[in-house]
């Protein structure tokens, strides 16, 4: 059935009276009874359809819990990198799949995917989780292994130091379905701690996912023939086919791509993708050019309905910010796109709401919800131009672009500023580690007969 299907997935509601689950009987894992498992398929407003799953025996009294997502898998993997810092970190709620991978760096620690179930859990309940099952057994273990009790008692304590922000750590999620997520405590703003990104999944990751044959193994890249051009301009009169796989059924397909010019801004390129298994399509704009020496802050004035509908060219390293309603969205959470003002403003409001309505549930205080329900109203009213107010785009690369109403001549409701970026900001774009001249010369660390770092320089040759 499709994860969509009113049928089957309900809308989570208070008032649905006739929602109950599907009770199942089943053996209790513990003391190999029989039990009951109670298995209720909905669908939460504005996040996901969900398989919610509850097991109990009447005879032990063994209990366990269970979520799994009803939904297709993502079209790519999701990184999400939480730095904890403080104790509002703890308490960030923390979605996974049963395919999801946990690491925590400072205490060597990984979880395995599939070796728990999906949850909804909390960054508290993962370390709460693993404490209580090495705590489990230990004074059996200090009885027959007093060495090995010893060394778990070690590393508990380094997991309660951890619990207890003593020091600072790091909580890595890799879901390769693309359904995780961690909370941003506040939704308008950008999370200073907590890095998304998305990549493109493994064969093994296919292969879990049983997206890919487990026979399957990696094929060499075959390179094409380049395509002959005399000039810049045939190339921009070319489209472009390169052959790849379909996000949505993982057949053979083609994306096409064209460079087109934007008249006084650069070169972007237009991708495209049409699927003829199953008619998936796809479409995405790129900035064309090289990341400029400058970085650039576009200001854009909304009063007019002509304002709304400037196009915009926002790179995956652009942040958006409203002053007007104390808003700012990061480089990261929106991806990148050619679309308008109003489209952009759209999205933002979409995306909010999404995650403000699945982690602001009935638990949530009442006068965080009234907040956040006035500061997407004042959005809305921002889109009806209610609310005077002034869009912020600011690109560390330079590569975005707003639509000049008088270009060549100056725009007054439109400011352009550039900038000299920060070492942050280069490091974020990679620009500190490249090395562009005498890159023959390479700096090797090794470690020396006392095990302290020293740095030679070695001579590679092409």
């Amino acid at each position: 059935m499709a994860a969509d299907s009113q049928d089957i997935y309900r809308n989570l509601s208070a008032d649905d009276y006739q929602a109950a689950p599907i009770v199942v009987e089943s053996m209790c894992a513990n003391c190999e009874e029989n039990g009951e498992t109670r298995i209720m398929c909905t669908s939460i407003p504005y996040y996901k359809a969900v398989i919610l799953m509850s097991f109990e025996c009447p005879h032990c009294g063994y209990k366990n819990n269970e979520i799994q997502s009803g939904e297709a898998v993502q079209e790519h993997g999701t990184l999400v990198v939480l730095r904890v810092q403080k104790p509002e970190d703890l308490r960030r709620q923390l979605v996974k799949s049963e395919y999801a991978s946990i690491e925590i760096p400072e205490l060597e620690l990984e979880i395995p995917h599939k070796s728990q179930p999906g949850e909804v859990t909390t960054v508290e309940g993962v370390l709460e989780r693993v404490h209580r099952g090495l705590s489990q057994d230990q004074e059996k273990r200090r009885l027959l292994d007093p060495e090995g009790a010893a060394q778990i008692d070690a590393y508990l304590a380094r997991i309660q130091s951890c619990w207890d922000l003593k020091e600072n750590w790091t909580l890595r999620l890799r879901d390769p379905t693309g359904n995780c997520y961690i909370q941003n405590p506040d939704v308008r703003h950008v999370d200073p701690r907590c890095i998304i990104s998305h990549y493109h999944r493994s064969l093994n990751e296919k292969k879990l996912l049983a997206l890919a044959d487990d026979n399957d193994q990696e094929e060499p890249v075959e390179e094409e023939p380049a395509p002959e051009f005399k000039s810049y301009e045939d190339a921009k009169q070319e489209v472009l086919h390169f052959a790849t796989d379909c996000p949505n059924c993982h057949g053979p397909t083609e994306v096409k791509m064209k460079p087109t010019d934007i008249p006084f801004f650069q070169t972007v390129i237009i991708m495209s993708l049409a699927c003829d298994r199953c008619g998936y399509k796809s479409n995405e704009v790129k900035s064309g050019g090289a990341i400029r020496d400058q970085g650039c802050r576009l200001s854009v004035q909304l009063r007019e309905d002509v304002d709304l509908a400037r196009d915009v060219l926002k790179t995956d390293t652009c942040a958006l910010s409203i002053p007007e309603i104390d808003l700012e969205v990061g480089g990261n959470a929106l991806c990148g796109r050619f679309t308008t003002i109003e489209g952009l403003l759209t999205a933002t409001k979409e995306q909010l709401d999404a995650q403000s309505s699945f982690f602001m549930g009935d638990s949530a205080e009442s006068e965080e919800k009234s907040a956040v329900m006035t500061f997407l109203e004042k959005l809305d009213d921002i889109i009806a131009l209610r609310l005077p107010a002034t869009i912020i785009l600011d690109d560390p690369t330079g590569c975005s672009y707003v639509q000049s109403l008088t270009a060549p001549m100056d725009d007054p409701r439109l400011t352009k500023e550039f900038y000299t970026r920060t070492f942050e900001q280069n490091d974020d774009l990679g620009i500190n580690d490249m090395k562009v001249e005498n890159y023959g010369e390479l700096e090797v660390l090794k470690e020396d007969e006392e095990g302290e770092e020293e740095a030679e320089t070695t001579t590679v040759e092409a």
